[in-house]
């Protein structure tokens, strides 16, 4: 046996929403240190506290150990390998939290048609605060979302003056979009890499969205869409106005510093639990394994119920 640590409790890990967004590594050997994921190559080696981070995105040249990635999935962060045509979304660890609330939730309000207007409403409301948008359609709804972003793309453009002529790009070809849609290309690889780290983190499904459908990732597309605005957009426009030659670098670089500084994880947690659990807050989802008792709802896990009954329905 190889010596180590033990895998930590879930409960002494910290929350999703306090730790850093993402760490981006290429050309090196990662490996594992104690608690520590270890990145090495000829400049010498770097500790990065494992349970500290929620995505380690993994670029071109970069070797990964088993030990490593067992590290990894005990802290519950997420790992994406990057390429030149984006991200790759290849594995992820296992949630924080032993509840499966959120994920009831989800498939429960994605399986309904009154509730999953419901929750997409609530989506594009916090696009648009301080309107009323409960009595649109989701093609009205659309309409507004589309307008809304060209109106994001024309203000930044203005900004910046850098030219803008639409989102044209080749998802399986980096390369041949120009400098602006490279850059949006890259930054969203970052924001959608963060956002899926904290789906699965709490225990959601990525591929039950409610605007976006039939994608592995659509709740990933549903969530990431909030933040864009203020996020990749911005960011892409002005990597494209500073001429900057590097321009996944770039992108990695300024997202990361646009993320921190608007709170991103700390709000996408929150953003996600309102959406499916309304005011419930993290603290009061139950912990326990229950049993499902069809019409009754749930009962107490642990307990043989293969004994006679009285007419109270009490163990005797």
């Amino acid at each position: 046996m190889i010596p180590g640590p033990e895998r930590p409790e879930i409960q002494a890990l910290p929350r999703m929403a306090d730790r850093l967004t993402f760490v981006y590594l290429e050309r090196c050997a990662v490996s594992r240190d104690a608690g520590a994921v270890t990145a090495a190559d000829s400049r010498g080696t770097v500790h990065i506290p494992a349970a500290s981070v929620s995505t380690i995105m993994l670029g071109p040249g970069t070797t990964i150990t088993h030990r490593a990635m067992e590290l990894l999935g005990d802290a519950g962060a997420t790992v994406v390998w990057v390429g030149e045509g984006g991200v790759r979304y290849y594995a992820h660890g296992r949630p924080l939290t032993h509840s499966s609330s959120l994920l009831s939730a989800q498939a429960e309000a994605v399986s309904n048609k009154r509730s999953r207007m419901a929750v997409a409403r609530e989506m594009y409301s916090m696009r648009f605060p301080g309107e009323d948008v409960s009595h649109l359609t989701m093609q009205q709804l659309r309409g507004r979302e589309g307008a809304r972003v060209r109106s994001v793309y024309r203000r930044c453009s203005k900004e910046t003056g850098v030219r803008w002529d639409g989102r044209l790009y080749d998802p399986e070809n980096f390369g041949s979009g120009d400098t602006v849609n490279q850059a949006l290309s890259a930054a969203n690889s970052c924001l959608y890499g963060l956002v899926h780290s904290v789906i699965v983190s709490l225990g959601c499904s990525p591929g039950l969205g409610f605007v976006h459908t039939g994608h592995e990732r659509s709740f990933v597309y549903d969530v990431a869409d909030l933040y864009k605005a203020e996020t990749s957009i911005p960011v892409a426009f002005e990597i494209a106005a500073s001429g900057k030659g590097d321009v996944g670098r770039a992108a990695r670089h300024m997202m990361r510093d646009a993320m921190y500084s608007s709170h991103i994880l700390e709000r996408c947690v929150k953003d996600i639990g309102s959406l499916l659990l309304g005011k419930q807050s993290e603290e009061e989802m139950p912990d326990a394994v229950m049993l499902w008792d069809g019409n009754n709802g749930e009962v107490a896990g642990g307990i043989s119920y293969g004994c006679d009954m009285n007419d109270s329905n009490r163990l005797v």
